[in-house]
């Protein structure tokens, strides 16, 4: 996961850092770019450059599940009305955007599910990072988890701790006090400010919340399989494939790309008596913006009288085929198509070519549905659940039905077509083409849009077995 993180981080110091500290060399023996002792010379910038490809692929992930808002259904009226508030209110799109890029770069993601009644009058859903969670699981189910960070205050020598485990049906919280390597001592709540207002909602036990229903108020989102532990419940990077080495390719190739560009600006070399003396123990230098010169008396068939140009050639084909080949690699060796990062861009086409060029990120897409699919139900029912503790007694919890969006939008004119054709060969019912034109709606309202279709065609035929129906 460190590993991970720096390259998703995109951060210079971290990379440097995690490589220097771990595996300094690629498979193929050749040091990596990033675990060199790079010195360079005072008043120099490191020349080292870094292309955010970590990045673009955790975000074209996330992108791809949660670009198009989530579809959330529930039988009770009151409590369907709830949850849109509580996903409109609580920012649930963006929410689910910053986990699916964070499960995408480090395997994994917890969502939990929380409150403050001082802050807000309904339940939190937030994000948990998975390498501040030690997680205990049973059968690939989730059983518990503690979660963990470093307070404010924390210096070189001591390090504060709150530890927040979340069990069925309570959440215990700790605060230690001990060193960067060392856990330390457990220390009263009250010994930090950021932690002591917790004090107030703690139960009988002293270190325990209550949560007043019966479940885990936590949920882990693996983001594949994992094949280095195969039948973990941990899931697996992205990054995982592995791409670190291809990732250090691409950042050397750029590197050395922009080496060719530094050194191919154009230089004169002139000979020493072309320079203007600034005096004893000043040096000389040659001025090449000056446009007035006077003649200097020099034969010229003299060595070295002339001025020469010295520009280099800039292997631009060279350096750009190589990182154009590791980029598709990589994206490939992700799960991903090139087209989906812009790659082979082929202007204006409809959504079923775009479907068709991204067939193997589509594929990669309904993987990550499946794995988030029962998570997001489960944590979205617990946080309906806790609004009925806390917040709102008049709601019904019940587990959503959560269907996720279109990765790519059809064509309005692709769609019309497929209807038509549809309906010439009698091959669907006027129900099914509603739910084709509107995936998202929820029955009672594709019922109602078959009704009145039916009455606006004139083939709504009364029941004749109903009483009064011929009358």
């Amino acid at each position: 996961m460190r590993i991970n993180d720096a390259w998703y981080s995109g951060s210079h110091e971290r990379l440097t850092t995690v490589y220097r500290r771990g595996t300094q060399h690629r498979e193929d023996g050749r040091r990596r770019l990033w675990g060199r002792h790079h010195q360079p010379q005072p008043g120099k910038p490191d020349r080292r450059l870094h292309i955010p490809l970590a990045g673009d692929i955790a975000s074209t992930s996330a992108a791809l599940l949660f670009s198009e808002p989530l579809a959330l259904a529930v039988t009770d009226t009151a409590t369907q009305d709830r949850l849109d508030a509580l996903a409109e209110a609580g920012g649930l799109a963006n929410t689910l955007l910053e986990a699916a890029e964070v499960c995408a770069a480090l395997g994994g993601v917890y969502l939990r599910c929380t409150w403050d009644a001082s802050l807000v009058d309904r339940p939190l859903l937030t994000v948990m990072q998975p390498d501040r969670a030690v997680p205990e699981f049973s059968y690939g189910l989730l059983r518990a988890v503690t979660f963990w960070r470093e307070l404010h205050g924390s210096d070189a020598s001591t390090v504060w701790r709150h530890l927040e485990r979340h069990e069925r049906g309570q959440i215990l919280h700790a605060l230690y006090q001990g060193t960067p390597t060392e856990v330390g001592r457990r220390v009263p709540l009250t010994e930090h400010p950021e932690v002591a207002g917790l004090v107030g909602s703690l139960g009988p036990e002293g270190d325990t919340i209550p949560t007043g229903i019966d479940a885990l108020t936590a949920v882990y989102v693996p983001n594949m399989p994992s094949r280095l532990d195969r039948g973990s419940a941990f899931g697996r990077s992205d990054y995982d494939a592995p791409l670190h080495d291809l990732m250090d390719a691409l950042d050397e190739t750029w590197s050395s790309w922009m080496r060719d560009i530094r050194l191919a600006r154009g230089r004169l070399i002139v000979p020493d008596s072309y320079l203007r003396d600034h005096g004893p123990g000043r040096g000389a230098s040659f001025d090449d913006d000056r446009e007035i010169w006077q003649s200097l008396s020099i034969p010229p068939t003299e060595n070295g009288a002339g001025i020469t140009l010295s520009q280099f050639a800039i292997r631009v084909a060279e350096h750009d085929t190589t990182a154009d080949k590791i980029v598709r690699q990589a994206v490939q060796s992700a799960g991903y198509s090139a087209g989906t990062f812009g790659m082979d861009d082929a202007g204006a086409i409809t959504a079923t070519e775009v479907k068709a060029r991204q067939r193997k990120s589509m594929t990669t897409r309904k993987q990550k549905v499946g794995y988030w699919t029962p998570e997001l139900a489960e944590i979205l029912h617990v946080q309906l659940m806790l609004d009925r503790a806390l917040f709102s007694p008049g709601i019904v919890p019940e587990r959503p039905r959560v269907t996720f969006g279109a990765a790519v939008s059809d064509d309005p004119t692709s769609v019309a077509q497929t209807l038509s054709l549809l309906t010439q060969a009698q091959a669907a019912s006027v129900d099914t083409r509603v739910r084709i034109l509107h995936p998202d709606w929820p029955d009672e309202r594709v019922q109602a849009e078959v009704d009145r279709i039916l009455v606006e065609n004139g083939q709504a035929v009364p029941d004749p077995m109903q009483v009064g129906a011929l009358a």
